[in-house]
């Protein structure tokens, strides 16, 4: 059976994903940018940061701190993706 995570080590892990994210190299081919597997690794990257933290919210004893860090979460991912793809 899968070990359950906390939702602060989620929220932790989702973080190391944003930043992942952002210091993921440009490729230096020409396309910079605007190369899809370039663009597809950091999409993956910000989903996979998504993923480890969209239950959070709904799960039973949480408490509202952590539902407004979780969201604090959200807010960041769309940021950087913006930054990063822009």
């Amino acid at each position: 059976m899968a070990k359950l995570i906390p939702a602060v080590e989620r929220i932790a892990r989702a973080r190391k994903f944003i930043e992942q994210a952002r210091t993921l190299p440009v490729p230096a081919d020409g396309l910079g940018k605007n190369d899809f597997s370039y663009i597809a690794t950091v999409r993956d990257l910000l989903r996979q940061g998504k993923d480890m933290i969209k239950f959070i919210s709904q799960t039973a004893g949480v408490s509202v701190e952590m539902k407004a860090e979780v969201k604090k979460v959200y807010e960041e991912i769309e940021k950087a993706e913006k930054e990063i793809l822009a």
